[in-house]
């Protein structure tokens, strides 16, 4: 009796699919969309010094806003990251970590740059500013890719008869990105980054 039990579970299994060609698929697509998160933030990463070299030409400007722009990025570029980041929850954190804080130096600066009329007159900063907002939204779409693609590696990854294909695998489910300061991005922000009046 329990070997004909087992038989029609194994023919149950075999017709539902292990989900080993599954996890191939979403592994590859989740390490597609990293990469692209990752071409992103460079993006971002390569414009800062353009836009610090401009700010520095406004001979008044608040050196402590740059300094802790510079001192961001170069936290931001320190991290190693690689694909195998995605399935380690602490270096996965500590390089989104040092992401946000770059957002956050560059918003204090753009929003520092708003009391400097010569600055916000100047084309190669608006230029340089409407290049990092668009590089910012390729970023949320970036990472909204990647954090649809792990949700369905994650759910295969959980879910019964796959979990068992996980387990023997070790296909652990991986890290995704979390909101640092929910309170803080609820509130809408005040920055305004359209094109002084003339």
């Amino acid at each position: 009796m329990f070997k004909r039990w087992l038989l029609i579970a194994v023919a149950a299994l075999s017709l539902s699919g292990c989900g080993y060609n599954d996890f191939q698929r979403l592994d590859e697509a989740s390490k597609s969309a990293w990469s692209e998160v990752l071409n992103q933030y460079q993006r971002r990463a390569d414009l800062v010094p353009n836009i610090v070299a401009t700010v520095k030409g406004e001979a008044n400007f608040e050196q402590d806003t740059l300094t802790k722009v510079v001192e961001a990025r170069a936290k931001a570029t320190s991290i190693q990251v690689s694909p195998e980041t995605l399935n380690n929850p602490e270096t996965f954190n500590k390089f989104q970590q040092a992401q946000g804080e770059l957002s956050s130096a560059l918003s204090r600066l753009l929003v520092v740059a708003e009391r400097y009329p010569d600055l916000k007159a100047n084309q190669a900063f608006r230029d340089l500013r409407v290049t990092l907002e668009g590089t910012e939204n390729r970023i949320t779409v970036a990472r909204n890719r990647y954090i649809q693609t792990v949700q369905e590696y994650n759910v295969l990854a959980r879910s019964f008869p796959t979990n068992l294909t996980a387990k023997v695998f070790s296909y652990e489910p991986k890290p995704n990105f979390t909101v640092q300061n929910e309170a803080q991005i609820s509130t809408p922000p005040t920055v305004d980054f359209s094109a002084p009046k003339k």
